[in-house]
C-alpha cells in the first residue's frame, strides 16, 4: 500500500509529522496546501500589540564567509527584518519568503515540504523514465513494472481512444445489482479494487493485543472531505455542495446514466444521511471510544442483520479473530440507511464511486471533470499537474518501495543515517532526563513512562526488508487495470496478515516521502530518507540548527508516544491505562490549556483552529521542541555555543525550527484543513509553540508588551 493509502487508512493509529502531499485529482479528496499569496491572517502575530521598532539586525549572506553561511544553516534571505522576533517569530524567520514566493498553479500549498517533495519527484522521474525508455526490460522485473506502468499512463492517445471502455466491466458489475442481498459481496469486491463504499475494512494490530492482527471497520462513503461539508449552511459550503452535485451529474452523464441530474441529487441525499450518522473527527481520534470489540454475530445484531459474515468471506478476511468497530453508532444506523434507500439509488451511488475513482486515469473529459471539482473547487488549484508528474505519482502509488529502493541507492548517504542515530539517541536521553524532572508526575507513573521510552523502536532512511511486488502484474497497454490490480494486490497483502506474526520490518511510508511518523501499536518512530536533507537535516550546519530542525522533528515523534492518545498505550503497544488518577488529571489540566490556546487562532475569517482535533500534534510540537532544546544543551557538555552571523546557539536552534514550517496555503485548502487535518497551520506550529517556552523568551529577550508574550502562568509545559 502506498504511503498515502496507508496513512489514509491508519490516521487513527499513525501520527505523521505533516499533512500528506496530495494532488487535486483524488477521488476521495483530503487536505493539501498552496496559495498564490498567504492569507493576511497567516502572517498575523499570535497576539496583537502596539507596533514597535524593529531593531533586529539581520546579516546578508554576502557579508559572511562561506564557512559561516554553511555553519549557520539558515536561509538569511528569507528573514524579514521589518518584524521583531519578539512579536511574530514565524514572520521574522520566513516573512520575505512569504511575501515573494508565488504558488505554482498546480499546487494547493507550497513550502518546505513541497520543495523537498519536488526534489524527490525529479529524482524519481529520472529513475522511472530510464526504466520506461529501456528496450530490454525483462518481464516480471522491477524495471519492467516501473517502465510499463509509466508508459501506460503517458500513452494519452490510447487512453483517449478507449473512452469509457477501461471501466465498462466495473460499471457492469455494479449495474447488475438486482437486490440489496447482493451488497456484501459487491462491497467487498469494490473495496478490493480501491473503490469507495459506505464503510471501509482495514487489517492492523489489535490495539489491546498488539501481538496479533485484527480487522477494523470504519465509517466512510463520503465524497466530500468531512461531514461538516454536508450540513454547514455558510455560503461557501452551500456553493461547494452545488459544485459536488454538478460533478456527480457530469461523471454519470459521461458514464451513460439516463437521468444523471436526479441521480446526483439522490446520491447527495444518500451521502448526507451517512454524514449525519458519522462521528466527528475529534471523536474518532479517541482510541478508547473507537475500540469496540465485536464478533461477527454481534456486528450483525448491531447492524440489524446485515450479513457481515458474507462480506468477510468475500473479502478474504474471515480468519480475523474478531472485529473492532470504530464508530458503532454509524454501523448501527448503516443498515437502516441502506434499507430505506432504493436499489436504483444504491446502484447509481456505486457507479459514481467507480467513475470518480478512475476518472483521473480515463480520457480527458473524465480527467478534466475530476480536476475541476477535486482540484479547483476543493483545493483552489489553477492548473492540473503536468502529465509526467501525475505519471510519476501513479508509479509511486503502485510501486512505492520498488522505486524507493532505487531512490535510496542513488540519493541517501549512509553517513546521514549514522548521524541521525546519534541525534535520536541524544533526544531519547533528554526525554529520559525530562521525565525524571517533571514536578507534577508521581514516581509510579514516571517508571511506566521510562519503561515505554526504553522500548521505543527507531527506523531511519529505508526498510531493512523491501516489499515483494512479484505477484503484481503490470501491462503497458492497461493503465486502469494496472492501478486496479495494484489496489487488489495491496488489499490482499493486507488481509493475508491475519493469523500471522506481526511484521516489525514493515514501513508505513516509502523512503522518498518527505514526512515522519510514530506508530503507537508498534511503539516506533520512523524517518524516511527524503526528509533527511536541508533544511530539516543539514550535515554541513552547526548542531544548533539541526537540533532545532530535525531534532524538533525527532522530539515531535517521540512526544507522540506521550500525547493525549499515544500516552494511552504502553511500551509493548497495548492500549491500557498506566497512569495514576492524579497524574492523569495533571496531564489533562495542562492539555486543556493547550486546547484553549490553539482554539483561539484564526487563519481564515469565520474559521478557527480546532484545538481538540489538533491536540496530539500540538503536544508533539511543544514537547518535541522542548526536549530537542534540552538535548542540544546536553550535547554542549557545559561549553558555550559559538555565535555565528550574530546569532547565539539558542537563537539558531529556534531559527532552525521556524524555517522548516514556512508555507503558503490557498483559502480553499486552508478551509479543508481546518475541518479535517490534525495538524495546525504552520504559523501556529511556530508561534503557538515558542510562546510557551521560557527558553525562547530568554534567547530573544521577549518581554511583557511584546506581541509574542504570554504570562508565565498561562504557559504550558507537558513533557
Amino acid at each position: 500500500m502506498s504511503p498515502k493509502k496507508f496513512l489514509a487508512h491508519r490516521a487513527w493509529a499513525t501520527h505523521a509529522l505533516g499533512t500528506l502531499l496530495l494532488t487535486g485529482c483524488a477521488s476521495s479528496p483530503q487536505p493539501a496546501p498552496t496559495p498564490e499569496t498567504p492569507p493576511a491572517a497567516e502572517a498575523a502575530p499570535v497576539a496583537q500589540a502596539a507596533p514597535a521598532p524593529a531593531p533586529w539586525s539581520v546579516p546578508v549572506a554576502e557579508s559572511l564567509s562561506a564557512e559561516a553561511v554553511r555553519a549557520l544553516g539558515v536561509e538569511l534571505k528569507n528573514l524579514d527584518a521589518s518584524v521583531r522576533p519578539q512579536d511574530d517569530f514565524y514572520q521574522f524567520v520566513n516573512g520575505t519568503w512569504l511575501k515573494t514566493t508565488p504558488i505554482p498553479a498546480d499546487r494547493a500549498r507550497y513550502g518546505t515540504f513541497i520543495e523537498l517533495a519536488d526534489k524527490a519527484e525529479l529524482a524519481l522521474r529520472t529513475i522511472i523514465e530510464e526504466a520506461a525508455a529501456a528496450k530490454d526490460r525483462k518481464a516480471g522485473t522491477t524495471p519492467q513494472k516501473v517502465g510499463d506502468l509509466y508508459n501506460s499512463f503517458m500513452d494519452t492517445k490510447r487512453i483517449e481512444s478507449l473512452g469509457l471502455k477501461p471501466i465498462a466491466g466495473e460499471l457492469s458489475r455494479v449495474r447488475k445489482l438486482k437486490s440489496k442481498d447482493q451488497l456484501p459481496e459487491l462491497f467487498a469486491e469494490l473495496q478490493r479494487d480501491g473503490v469507495q463504499t459506505p464503510f471501509s475494512l482495514f487489517v492492523g494490530q489489535d490495539q489491546k493485543q498488539a501481538t496479533r492482527y485484527i480487522a477494523y471497520f470504519s465509517q466512510g462513503g463520503l465524497g466530500l472531505p468531512d461531514k461538516d461539508y454536508y450540513s454547514n449552511q455558510e455560503p461557501k459550503f452551500v456553493e461547494i455542495r452545488a459544485a459536488y452535485v454538478a460533478y456527480i451529474e457530469k461523471l454519470l452523464t459521461l458514464a451513460g446514466e439516463k437521468d444523471a441530474k436526479k441521480a446526483a441529487q439522490d446520491i447527495l441525499a444518500f451521502e448526507t444521511a451517512l454524514a449525519d450518522k458519522s462521528w466527528t473527527r475529534v471523536k474518532s481520534r479517541d482510541r478508547e471510544a473507537t475500540y469496540n470489540l465485536k464478533s461477527i454475530a454481534e456486528l450483525e445484531t448491531l447492524s440489524k442483520g446485515f450479513p457481515w459474515g458474507r462480506f468477510f468471506k468475500a473479502a478474504g478476511a474471515q480468519s480475523t479473530p474478531a472485529i473492532i468497530v470504530r464508530q458503532p453508532d454509524f454501523f448501527e444506523s448503516l443498515a437502516g440507511i441502506i434499507d430505506t434507500t432504493p436499489v436504483p439509488v444504491i446502484k447509481q451511488y456505486l457507479a459514481f464511486k467507480v467513475v470518480s475513482a478512475r476518472a483521473p486515469l480515463l480520457s480527458s473529459a473524465f480527467e478534466q471533470a475530476s480536476f475541476e471539482f477535486n482540484g479547483k473547487t476543493l483545493q483552489g488549484l489553477q492548473e492540473n499537474r503536468p502529465r509526467w508528474k501525475r505519471g510519476v505519482a501513479s508509479v509511486d502509488e503502485a510501486l512505492g518501495e520498488a522505486v524507493g529502493q532505487l531512490y535510496v541507492e542513488r540519493h541517501f548517504s549512509p553517513a546521514s543515517k549514522e548521524r541521525m542515530k546519534v541525534l535520536v539517541s541524544n533526544l531519547r536521553e533528554a526525554f529520559r532526563v525530562g521525565i525524571d524532572g517533571l514536578p507534577w508526575m508521581s514516581a509510579t507513573t514516571k517508571a511506566q513512562a521510562q519503561d515505554k521510552l526504553a522500548k521505543f523502536n527507531v527506523k531511519i532512511g529505508y526498510p531493512d526488508k523491501w516489499r515483494d511486488y512479484s505477484k503484481l502484474q503490470i501491462v503497458a497497454t492497461d493503465l486502469v487495470g494496472n492501478m486496479r490490480r495494484s489496489d487488489a494486490f495491496e488489499f490482499q497483502r493486507m488481509v493475508n496478515k491475519l493469523g500471522k506474526p506481526i511484521d516489525r520490518d514493515e514501513w508505513g511510508m516509502t523512503p522518498q516521502l518527505v514526512n515522519a511518523y510514530y506508530s503507537p501499536t508498534m511503539n516506533e518512530i520512523v524517518f524516511p530518507a527524503a526528509i533527511l536533507q536541508p533544511p530539516f537535516f543539514n550535515p554541513e550546519a552547526d548542531d544548533a540548527t539541526n537540533y532545532g530542525a530535525i531534532g524538533g522533528v525527532i522530539g515531535h515523534e517521540i512526544s507522540h508516544g506521550f500525547d493525549d492518545q499515544g500516552s494511552r498505550s504502553d511500551g509493548d503497544g497495548n492500549l491500557r491505562n498506566w497512569w495514576t488518577d492524579e497524574d492523569k488529571k495533571g496531564f489533562e489540566s495542562r492539555t486543556s490549556v493547550l486546547v484553549a490556546q490553539y482554539s483561539g487562532f484564526s487563519p481564515l475569517e469565520s474559521m478557527k483552529v480546532n484545538g481538540e482535533l489538533t491536540l496530539g500534534e500540538n503536544i508533539g510540537d511543544l514537547s518535541g521542541l522542548t526536549v530537542a532544546y534540552q538535548a542540544y544543551n546536553l550535547s554542549l557538555k557545559g561549553q558555550q555555543a559559538p555565535s555565528i552571523a550574530g546569532f547565539t546557539g539558542a537563537q539558531r536552534f529556534f531559527l532552525g525550527w521556524a524555517q522548516v514550517w514556512r508555507g503558503l496555503y490557498r483559502d480553499e485548502t486552508m478551509r479543508q484543513l481546518l475541518l479535517t487535518d490534525s495538524h495546525s497551520p504552520p504559523m501556529y506550529r511556530v508561534n503557538g509553540v515558542v510562546r510557551n517556552m521560557p527558553e525562547f523568551y530568554e534567547a530573544f529577550g521577549v518581554k511583557q508588551g511584546d506581541a509574542g508574550w504570554l504570562p508565565p502562568e498561562q504557559r504550558v509545559k507537558i513533557w
